[in-house]
């Protein structure tokens, strides 16, 4: 039986379908079968995309002519809120097909968390609650038998990747935490926007959604999980004039610790993980070290402050913060090797 998968991706006129068609375009187990946009129907990707010139990639069409029943995987990068009556439609044209969800449509387990964050009710509750959330290093083992695969939003990840091990490890106050996060561009999406305008954004350095953004109930709700009981986060969001990175710096109260346990826990923590690096003491994680790849940095910093530690992890939002985590679940999946098609080292400078 041949290893190629056949892969469809929703949504490829965005930045996060763009870029799992990057990585896809040169995974050694896949082949790219299928690629929606509905406002693009017709157009070539390098009509979208002039940087694809030299692939041969299927046209865009609407999402309703393709044939699900002939792929074995799609990938969604749909905006929240379209995402989820489209899945169920997929699923129930192909049963067996795996979903890797890019959008924020099933990462919250609880229905009305989601409408209290999202507006309105979950339009697939039957499928929300089937979702495993996708972050890898996490979630290995569910991952692997899922159908459906919720893949973490970009600052999650970051925040996460970075605290969990820690509360698992009762080593932070889980009541005293606050996440200090800034993103490219790129995290706003493709669409025009006043505020990503480069003569809005460029130049300049802005918080937004400050107290309301999504992905504070999604960062409360894995925390809460490794410290078993509801927690609160102070988070907040800062858009960057770049176009992909992120950075995301906790500030986090000690429970008896050091900021030398906390990096011992996570070195241990991620002993043998592809794409995680804990730096050595002294070194100062950069969004340039992970850019285009699907690598992750993390540094811990003593504060001046007595009981206090800094946390700092690094991503590139569009990689492990979308495509590249999701490609990663893919793999688990179909059981192939996890790093396939995400060896990318680091675009620097």
């Amino acid at each position: 039986m041949s290893t190629r998968k056949k892969i469809g991706i929703l949504g490829a006129s965005g930045y996060t379908g763009s870029d799992a068609v990057r990585l896809l375009a040169r995974h050694p187990n896949a082949e790219i079968a299928a690629l929606t946009a509905n406002t693009h129907a017709g157009k070539t990707m390098a009509d979208v995309f002039p940087h694809f010139f030299m692939l041969d990639l299927p046209r865009l069409v609407e999402w309703e002519k393709v044939d699900w029943s002939k792929l074995d995987a799609v990938f969604c990068g749909l905006p929240h809120g379209t995402t989820q009556e489209i899945i169920a439609s997929v699923l129930k044209a192909n049963p067996e097909i795996r979903i890797l969800d890019m959008s924020a449509d099933f990462r919250l387990r609880d229905k009305a968390t989601y409408a209290q964050w999202y507006g309105h009710e979950h339009r697939a509750p039957e499928l929300q609650g089937e979702a495993v959330y996708g972050l890898t290093e996490f979630y290995r083992e569910q991952i692997k038998s899922a159908r459906l695969v919720a893949c973490p939003g970009c600052y999650p990840t970051a925040a996460l990747l970075a605290l969990v091990p820690l509360v698992r490890a009762k080593l932070v106050d889980a009541g005293d935490i606050v996440i200090d996060a800034k993103s490219g561009v790129t995290g706003a999406g493709r669409g025009l926007k006043q505020n990503t305008l480069f003569s809005e954004a460029g130049e300049g350095l802005s918080p937004y959604s400050i107290g309301t953004h999504r992905h504070a109930p999604e960062i409360e709700q894995e925390i809460g999980a490794a410290f078993g009981a509801a927690v609160t986060v102070n988070f907040t969001p800062h858009l960057i004039p770049m176009a992909r990175g992120e950075l995301c710096t906790s500030y986090v109260r000690l429970n008896g610790a050091t900021s030398d346990d906390l990096r011992g826990t996570l070195q241990q923590a991620y002993r043998g993980e592809p794409f995680v690096h804990v730096v050595e003491k002294g070194v100062v994680p950069q969004t340039q070290n992970v850019r285009g790849s699907n690598y992750v940095e993390i540094g811990v910093f003593a504060d001046r402050i007595r009981n206090r530690a800094i946390v700092i992890s690094v991503i590139d939002n569009l990689v492990k913060g979308s495509a590249g985590q999701a490609i990663q679940n893919m793999n688990l999946m179909f059981a192939l090797p996890e790093t396939a098609g995400l060896e990318q080292i680091a675009l620097f400078p």
